[in-house]
């Protein structure tokens, strides 16, 4: 017999539990709320032009910012590297290189469908415009951009690259043409303006001849992170390490030792974020001049977010299903509504593997051996839900700022936002970190992440469940489309212990796994 006292312990213990396994998204809400309230609450107080005090009312905050900024490079290098160097080509054959297509295509695709969104409804332009704008936009043409895009992917410095980018600088100068006859000057006039696409102005002849001014143009280094070409470096040499098989293996395994090491800054930067949190909003808030105008395009914002997610999970994600194995979707996401509403409820992929593994078998009837190899890539690598989200934030944020984004400077956020979830790990927030390295790779200023701090925490639950359920689809489709291979294959190359079967991950997922629960 249980007595009142057994029961409320009992309670006690589940409010406990509960408590401690939401403690970081109940800090999360607790600094949102604060900064709100401290924001607003100073406003009566302060004047916006109170610069310096500000200044000091975000210090926390920009410690934030900094820890951000700091863990980009090691994130970017360490991620990729151990990503594509764990993928053994070898061993997984054709069904591994269509899991990777597969992944790289969705993901890409919601990156197309966030900017198409952001470009389209114009969140960060909704309301009155801010006062303080921007600086002008660089005069460029679109294939300046395109070449500086190129250029970039291959930086002749790879160290050099921590800092400093490539860019095409456009300048003028004065040419005089030496001549005395009139016709003969005319003449090389016309000459010029027919090679050259460019301003040319003549001016008044002189006894020297006549002066024209012609455009100059150079390639010269400009101050900020060249993300691209980081990246593509990245990308290359795991893909060439995993060509090498154990030869390679050593330095695979140091960057995965690197890798996971990061993710536990990540962690304690994460755990930190709350107290940046409310400083950055609060301080955000004091120096607004018109409150509403943000809100009504932070509303904006979450409407394109949303409506990005939803088109993506309930549209193009079983369009492609479809395509590819003539079934129904809706029936098959019918079976995965666990491990979805566990994704949305704990914001964390790679904590939900278990329960997607034994969804997709129990429920949808995939092959064992296609759901332990498929979806632990997918945990680590697919990530279509944060590749959406950090292409519209990255965008509305330009906007917001009244920074115009040509078409180079769209096609790198296209890029690195789908490289930047690729490295975007499966643990809550994630995703936030990443976003740091959009922006810095379209010269963006990060302290600008301030303006969607206060919404990230409950966007990062719909975009973990889109990621979730593209991990699903995956698993789906590579199972219809390796049934042969499955048979004569499979068998030897992707056995797994049977102690293993339940709650399986691969060595990259458990650790970020131990991430969430023990920091």
């Amino acid at each position: 017999m249980t007595t009142g006292g057994d029961k409320s312990g009992r309670t006690g213990d589940k409010i406990l539990k509960v408590l401690k396994s939401n403690l970081l998204i109940i800090l999360m809400i607790i600094a949102v709320i604060l900064g709100l309230g401290l924001g607003i609450g100073l406003r009566d107080i302060w004047s916006p032009y109170e610069t310096r005090k500000i200044f000091y009312l975000r210090f926390p905050g920009d410690l934030l910012m900094n820890m951000l900024k700091m863990l980009i490079l090691p994130l970017i290098v360490s991620s990729l590297i151990t990503a594509m160097g764990s993928l053994d080509t070898n061993a997984s054959g054709r069904m591994g290189l269509r899991t990777v297509v597969y992944y790289m295509t969705t993901t890409f695709a919601a990156v197309i469908l966030g900017i198409i969104l952001v470009v389209t409804i114009q969140p960060g332009n909704k309301g009155e415009k801010n006062i303080t704008k921007a600086g002008a936009p660089k005069e460029a043409e679109p294939l300046d951009a395109l070449f500086d895009l190129i250029r970039n992917c291959f930086p002749d410095n790879l160290i050099e690259s921590t800092f400093q980018k490539q860019e095409t600088t456009v300048g003028k100068r004065t040419v005089i043409i030496k001549g005395s006859s009139t016709s003969n000057v005319n003449q090389t006039l016309v000459t010029l303006a027919s090679n050259i696409t460019s301003n040319l102005t003549a001016t008044n002849a002189t006894d020297d001849g006549t002066s024209i001014v012609v455009e100059t143009m150079k390639v010269t280094k400009a101050s900020g992170m060249n993300i691209l070409g980081i990246v593509v470096f990245s990308l290359f040499l795991g893909g060439v390490l995993s060509r090498m098989g154990a030869d390679g293996a050593p330095l695979v395994k140091f960057f995965e030792c690197l890798h996971v090491a990061t993710m536990k800054l990540v962690t304690l930067v994460i755990w930190y974020s709350p107290v940046g949190i409310v400083f950055l909003i609060a301080s955000k808030l004091v120096e607004m001049e018109d409150l509403g105008t943000m809100f009504e395009q932070l509303a904006y914002y979450m409407v394109t977010v949303l409506s990005g997610l939803f088109i993506h999970a309930l549209i193009v994600l079983p369009i492609i299903y479809v395509i590819f194995t003539r079934k129904n979707p809706f029936t098959f996401m019918a079976g995965m509504i666990k491990a979805i509403l566990t994704a949305w409820g704990t914001a964390s992929s790679s904590a939900t593997l278990p329960l997607t593994m034994r969804c997709l078998e129990e429920n949808n009837g995939v092959d064992p051996r296609v759901t332990m190899f498929v979806t632990p890539i997918g945990a680590t690598i697919n990530m279509d839900g944060t590749a959406l989200y950090e292409a519209v934030a990255s965008i509305f944020i330009a906007q917001y700022i009244g920074q115009d984004l040509g078409v180079g400077e769209v096609i790198v956020v296209s890029l690195t936002a789908t490289a930047a979830a690729i490295g975007a790990a499966g643990v809550p927030q994630a995703g936030l970190v990443t976003m740091t390295i959009v922006l810095t790779a379209v010269g963006l200023p990060i302290d600008e992440i301030t303006l969607i701090l206060s919404v990230d925490w409950f966007l990062d639950r719909f975009r973990t469940a889109v990621n979730v359920l593209g991990d699903a689809f995956g698993a789906g489709i590579v199972e219809h489309m390796s049934r042969n291979d499955i048979s004569k294959a499979l068998d030897s190359e992707l056995e797994v212990p049977k102690e293993q079967r339940n709650g399986f991950h691969p060595p990259e997922t458990d650790r970020q796994d131990k991430l969430d629960t023990r920091m």
